[in-house]
């Protein structure tokens, strides 16, 4: 076979592999259409007419192929986030929304640190809330990504939903690559569930409105659990190498006080009775570190599934803490 009949032939899988790939993406669009129209009464001609003006992002489909920072080592995750500006950052959204904060940490019981540092984790305080039209988003991802295409469609149909209800524009929401939106990059579920109009201004805007963000935030952690005035997680010592066992995949609570002794954790600590906890190691350049994590820091895992994730909100809202405590009285707090 000659090598011009061969790329001949290549370049045909090609072309069939592509039109298969596109029928099967058009069913599938075409199949979601009719499931909201009668499912939720959406008029299928103005959908369609939506679907005309949406674009398969090729960028969208490189960027959420990548690996995920959750692979790197701690010690490299860390400077991602806890850098100087960050802190400083947080600390000037902190006074300018000092009295939303106040209101919702009493309301909720959400330390304001926290609700600031999942913003400045999430979109660096507004400055980073993404340049995607979440229709594009949601479309490239529900019917061009096999992968993960049933949990996308699902988001793509919240999507709908709330733009219906709160009386946006679907084709004007912009958010990142996967559909999240606003300041704490809320996916559509989300929204839904439990973003909260926290101004009472009849919109629940968590683009342009911090007072909303941050309520809605608070109410998030709220619904999945949080404590009030409950730890969140410290550091241990271990002994032995009986605490090996204790190292579990997943992020679950699944450490019982007594065992803590049994396997050679040190902490200074007071549990409740019945308690249950979960042991994280953390890689640095030179060796681990050991931390004892309670209900909260679970709960801090719920906004994004991974032990490094939450220990850099927790790390950085420490940080923009202590810096806030530091300018708190001169600004009249």
């Amino acid at each position: 076979m000659t090598k011009e009949k061969i790329i001949v032939i290549l370049l045909s899988l090609t072309f069939f592999q592509t039109a298969f790939c596109n029928t099967d993406a058009g069913q599938s669009r075409d199949a979601f259409i009719q499931k909201m129209e009668k499912k939720y009464g959406f008029d299928r001609s103005s959908l369609e007419g939506l679907f005309e003006q949406a674009i398969v992002s090729k960028s969208i489909l490189k960027a959420i192929s990548r690996p995920a920072e959750k692979k790197l080592p701690w010690y490299k995750y860390r400077n991602i986030f806890i850098q100087q500006k960050r802190i400083n950052e947080g600390v000037s959204f902190w006074h300018e929304n000092y009295e939303k904060l106040k209101q919702a940490e009493k309301q909720f019981g959400v330390p304001a640190e926290i609700i600031v540092g999942i913003i400045g984790v999430e979109t660096f305080y507004g400055g980073n809330k993404g340049s995607y039209r979440v229709f594009d988003a949601l479309n490239t991802l529900a019917f061009h990504y096999p992968k993960r295409a049933a949990f996308f469609r699902s988001e793509f149909e919240q999507y709908l939903l709330l733009t219906r209800e709160q009386g946006f524009d679907p084709m004007l929401l912009k958010g990142s690559y996967a559909g999240a939106m606003g300041l704490p990059q809320f996916i559509s579920s989300s929204y839904r569930h439990y973003a909260i109009d926290f101004d009472e201004d009849g919109i629940i805007d968590i683009w342009n409105n911090p007072d909303d963000a941050i309520g809605s935030v608070a109410n998030y952690f709220v619904e999945h659990g949080w404590q009030k005035e409950k730890p969140i997680i410290a550091k241990v010592k271990i002994k032995g190498d009986k605490y090996k066992k204790l190292l579990t995949n997943g992020l679950e609570l699944d450490v019982s006080v007594p065992e803590l002794k049994d396997s050679g954790i040190i902490s200074n600590a007071i549990f409740e009775q019945g308690e249950k906890l979960k042991l994280f190691e953390y890689e640095l350049e030179k060796g681990n570190e050991y931390w004892l994590a309670h209900k909260n820091f679970y709960v801090i895992t719920r906004y994004n599934h991974s032990a490094l994730y939450a220990m850099a909100v927790y790390q950085l809202a420490k940080l923009i803490k202590e810096k806030f405590e530091q300018t708190a009285q001169s600004s009249g707090y």
